[in-house]
C-alpha cells in the first residue's frame, strides 16, 4: 500500500491477520495510535498503522508479551541506539520458552505414565480417574 493510501479497520484487520475488536483494544492500551477520522467519523487508518500492527502481529505470533512488545517498538523507533536492549529481551523470552518446554515435556511424560497404567477395565478401576481424584475421598 503507499504511504499515502488510508483504508478502513475491515481493510487493515484483513491485511494483518487481525481481528477488529483486537485492533481497536490495541488502540485503547495504547500500542496502536488512534487514526484520523473521515468525515463520516470512520477510522482512516495509514501506512504506519499498518507496519506497526503487522510488528505486533509478528511479535505476538512469537509469544511476545504486550509489555515486551510495548518496550520493543519503543526501542523501535530510537533507530541510533545499540540493539543490546532488544537482545536482552529476545534472550529473555527464549529463557521463558524453553521453561515452558520443559514443563510441557513433564507433563507429557505423566500423561503418558498415567495412559500406560490403563488396564481397559471398568470406570471403577481407572487409574487415570484414580490419579486425578482428590486424595482423601
Amino acid at each position: 500500500m503507499e504511504a499515502d493510501t488510508t483504508f478502513n479497520i475491515g481493510v487493515l484487520a484483513k491485511a494483518t491477520g487481525t481481528k477488529v475488536e483486537t485492533i481497536r483494544w490495541y488502540e485503547r492500551v495504547g500500542l496502536l495510535s488512534a487514526p484520523d477520522r473521515t468525515s463520516g467519523n470512520y477510522r482512516a487508518y495509514g501506512a504506519a498503522h499498518l507496519a506497526r500492527l503487522s510488528f505486533i502481529r509478528r511479535a505476538r505470533d512469537l509469544g511476545f508479551s504486550l509489555d515486551q512488545i510495548r518496550t520493543l517498538l519503543d526501542i523501535a523507533e530510537q533507530q541510533d541506539l545499540p540493539c543490546e536492549a532488544v537482545d536482552v529481551i529476545a534472550r529473555q523470552h527464549l529463557e521463558e520458552v524453553e521453561r515452558k518446554i520443559a514443563d510441557l515435556q513433564a507433563l507429557r511424560r505423566e500423561l503418558d505414565s498415567l495412559i500406560g497404567q490403563c488396564r481397559h477395565g471398568r470406570v471403577a478401576e481407572c487409574r487415570i480417574i484414580e490419579a486425578l481424584a482428590p486424595t482423601g475421598t
